[in-house]
């Protein structure tokens, strides 16, 4: 098979979908790979490093689009790649269809097979391909966070962990799952009084056995995000339905109880936003200002730390992208069942139930 790796192009991401040492395995396995020039710098990868792996280095993303029997990506296509897409290409990434009634539809006409890496899920109903990117973000929310609580970035002015004599800074998790728990740690670490909420009584009773002791678990509900909104200094929204619409945890009457400088990070962002107030920004532009609350919704929020995610990322989807390259995707999916899960739009329908039922479209239950 003719795999196509292009260079992201999406605003300030840097990360690439495969690194040398994965082109390397997919040439071992009989494969011909082709990467647009300097694809991999940003994630610290040089052109030479791929020409060693076996692949070819194609000067542009149309070049790419054009001999790939599959791209495989990072992130999903934007509006100047949607006519670059063929019928029967199958494309392999994080695509978030129900954030983008643009992207669905653009796909949807393109006839070709999207495999999304957020919807693939096993027999636990874990997601292999979403868990990495989801740690990296985790803790880059706390990270972020605590940043933009700076006075000179808009916020109260709250160090996380305060110091001898002073208390520190309150951080509500909403959501308990791979990002809420990878920002638990990082916040717990740094030194501040975390609560996470969650719906789940099983895993609130995990993340209270495994939780330092300056982390509290609270039970999900409105009420109780309402009167932990008075108090909290930054606010990481990290709730996820796989593959739907991210719910609205936050509204915008929510606002008016924090007070002023407050931080609201929206990792669920590529999901449409668990915050009513939220819209994707940048890394250039990350923040915005609403009703005096400081939010941060960067829809690529490990991008920033390409060199790690990149790595993250191939480690994950290699096994995968080889699957499908070595049998086919109708075939793999058909042995998969986990793989099979990340079909969301072949050859024009919709197969996947949530990205249907978002936008009121056609679904069609897929059999191979």
């Amino acid at each position: 098979m003719k795999i196509g790796i292009p260079k992201e192009v999406k605003a300030f991401e840097n990360r690439v979908a495969v690194t040398p040492g994965g082109v390397h395995e997919l040439i071992a396995n009989g494969h011909e790979v082709f990467v647009q020039e300097s694809a991999g710098v940003g994630s610290g990868f040089a052109d030479a490093d791929y020409v060693s792996a076996g692949a070819r280095i194609l000067s542009s993303i149309e070049e790419v689009y054009a001999i790939a029997d599959m791209i495989v990506k990072v992130k999903e296509p934007i509006l100047q790649e949607y006519d670059l897409v063929r019928k029967d290409q199958i494309l392999f990434t994080y695509f978030h269809f129900a954030s983008s009634l643009e992207l669905t539809k653009a796909m949807i006409k393109s006839k070709a097979v999207c495999i999304a890496y957020e919807t693939v899920e096993l027999s636990d109903r874990s997601l292999p391909l979403l868990v990495p990117m989801s740690e990296v973000a985790g803790r880059m929310a706390i990270q972020e966070g605590a940043r933009f609580l700076e006075k000179p970035h808009l916020g109260k002015g709250v160090l996380l962990g305060g110091v001898p004599g002073v208390k520190p800074a309150h951080v509500v998790i909403i959501g308990g799952g791979v990002v809420g728990a990878q920002s638990a740690w990082i916040a717990a670490g740094m030194g501040a009084r975390v609560t996470v909420l969650d719906k789940s009584l099983p895993r609130l009773r995990y993340l209270s056995d495994v939780m330092p002791a300056n982390v509290t678990t609270r039970y999900s509900d409105t009420h109780t995000v309402a009167e932990l909104c008075k108090d909290a200094d930054l606010i990481i929204g990290a709730v996820l339905i796989a593959g739907d619409k991210a719910p609205q945890v936050i509204t915008r009457d929510m606002l008016k109880l924090m007070q002023a400088g407050t931080v609201l990070v929206d990792v669920a962002i590529d999901q449409g936003g668990c915050f009513e107030t939220s819209k994707p920004t940048t890394h250039l532009d990350p923040v915005y200002v609403v009703d005096d609350v400081v939010h941060y919704c960067v829809a690529n929020i490990p991008g920033a730390v390409p060199m790690t995610s990149t790595l993250a990322l191939t480690n994950a989807t290699l096994p995968y992208a080889l699957q499908l390259a070595n049998s086919g995707w109708a075939k793999a999916c058909a042995d998969n069942k986990e793989l099979r899960k990340g079909l969301n739009i072949v050859k024009g329908d919709i197969v996947y139930k949530a990205v249907a039922n978002t936008f009121g479209l056609e679904f069609k239950e897929y059999s191979i």
